[in-house]
């Protein structure tokens, strides 16, 4: 049995000692905070030559109040989604989906030729297409050979 009145600790306790205060801290600080919510809505993009294809996720919102703006290379999606309970006495007993007012902007890698872009909303998915400025798009030069 070690005797403890004549114990000297070791470095290496030291550090272990600090290492478990250390963590003991952060654990109280950080894991019993709320997440930081994501960016709503989830977006994903898909760039190609003759454009962009932007699909949003945003269930329960409605299409007719989605508003959709492009300046230059520049998106912007914002809208409203409301959760309705259909018991008014109910409280929340855990509240993960985001609802309210909301607007994502997308920064784009070209201009958007914003008189063709065209939107669709299918089961509360937003596709989005954002066809290039004709002038931007990559141009096939041919070589020609002398004789």
């Amino acid at each position: 049995m070690l005797n403890r009145r004549f114990y000297t600790p070791s470095m290496w306790d030291e550090m272990e000692r600090v290492q478990r205060e250390m963590n003991r801290l952060f654990n109280d600080t950080f894991m019993n905070r709320p997440a930081l919510p994501a960016e709503f809505p989830a977006v994903n993009v898909w760039a190609g030559n003759d454009g962009v294809i932007l699909t949003a996720e945003i269930p329960g919102a409605n299409p007719d109040a989605l508003d959709i703006n492009v300046v230059g290379q520049t998106v912007s999606i914002s809208g409203s989604r409301e959760v309705n309970l259909s018991d008014k006495e109910a409280h929340y007993h855990r509240q993960e989906r985001q609802s309210g007012k909301f607007t994502r902007l997308i920064e784009l890698p070209f201009t958007v030729d914003a008189s063709k872009v065209q939107a669709r909303f299918d089961k509360g998915i937003l596709l989005v297409n954002l066809p290039r400025v004709e002038a931007e798009k990559p141009k096939k030069i041919t070589v020609k050979v002398s004789a």
